[in-house]
């Protein structure tokens, strides 16, 4: 066999496989949208379609998943408590879960929170506290300092604050810079990588607590696997090199604005350090509650009551709707709650 027949050979056993494999990543997505279909209601805001879930009647709580997250993190507990006393608004964000993000419509926080802003006046939603994990933080920070008429309270749990560039390794992955390569992988090896490494994946994202075993159905974990969240969380992460420096060097307008900003971290968050995201959060912006309980970055999922609480206290400082000085109601803001 002469090298041009070997060279092509080999080109079609490489175009064979990429077939291969781009029909396991349909099938299994088809497999994974059967087991876990959308089951709440859609909104169109901003000319995206969202996938949100309202219940419970009550002062209003906006809920915001993180990166490569769905509104299934919020599943473990801490919605179906506080339904009981306020209506609850989880959403899942643009591209994320079954929100669509329209090709043109760009993955910044700045966009994903002006569809946020729009939602809030879809659904009549008035001031709520804010609910922002992990990359959620970010997003309902950015919500705060560029619509601050929409937000009455910031209730952040392991929020991104600030960052140096760097991606935890559980999330390398997402950081391919080329659309290209990106689309070709997302389509190809994504799918049975991110099986294969699921379990591995977990223990650092819930490290140093450990993943519930029913987290791929109950908490949506299966969903994150298909190609186009995968698209739609590199897209997150590569549009936060541009915003995060803007959006910390803003922090100290949420002191003018009055928004009451609280903040919950474990102390073993293998993702974000508490030190470099809370505390670093805090010390621009004053009065805000820093509280640092011991656990890992997934509290919404492994301590969903502890989460409840935190949300509750931190609905209870909700700005007045006329503007002014928040409403305090049986504790004290501090700068820091730290132990």
């Amino acid at each position: 066999m002469n090298l041009a027949a070997t060279l092509l050979y080999a080109l079609g056993a490489i175009v064979l496989l990429l077939v291969l494999l781009y029909q396991f990543s349909l099938r299994t997505t088809r497999r994974i949208e059967d087991a876990l279909p959308p089951a709440h209601l859609f909104v169109e805001a901003d000319g995206v379609r969202l996938h949100v879930r309202d219940e419970g009647e009550g002062p209003v709580l906006l809920l915001i998943h993180g990166l490569n997250g769905q509104l299934n993190h919020f599943n473990y507990g801490a919605v179906r408590d506080l339904a009981r006393r306020y209506r609850v608004v989880a959403l899942d964000r643009p591209g994320a879960g079954y929100s669509s993000r329209p090709a043109g419509v760009a993955a910044d926080l700045s966009t994903q929170a002006r569809t946020i802003a729009r939602l809030i006046e879809r659904l009549d939603l008035g001031r709520p506290t804010v609910v922002g994990h992990s990359l959620g933080g970010a997003t309902a920070l950015t919500l705060a300092l560029e619509h601050p008429d929409k937000v009455g309270a910031l209730a952040l749990i392991a929020p991104l604050t600030h960052t140096d560039g760097a991606v935890p390794p559980a999330f390398r992955a997402l950081t391919i810079a080329s659309p290209r390569l990106r689309s070709l992988f997302a389509w190809t090896l994504a799918v049975p990588l991110g099986i294969l490494g699921s379990k591995s994946v977990l223990k650092q994202v819930f490290a140093p607590e450990t993943p519930p075993r029913d987290f791929a159905t109950r908490g949506g974990g299966l969903l994150s696997l298909r190609p186009r969240q995968f698209l739609a969380a590199s897209s997150d992460v590569l549009a936060l090199r541009e915003h995060m420096p803007r959006l910390e060097a803003r922090y100290g307008e949420l002191e003018t604005s009055g928004i009451p900003v609280h903040v919950l971290f474990g102390r073993g968050d293998r993702l974000l350090d508490w030190r470099d995201n809370g505390q670093a959060l805090a010390d621009k912006v004053a009065g805000c509650r820093l509280e640092v309980v011991e656990g890992g970055h997934m509290l919404p999922v492994t301590q969903p009551e502890l989460t409840a609480r935190f949300i509750e206290e931190a609905a209870t400082t909700t700005r007045r709707v006329g503007g002014g000085p928040p409403t305090l109601r049986g504790h004290q803001r501090s700068r820091s709650a730290v132990p």
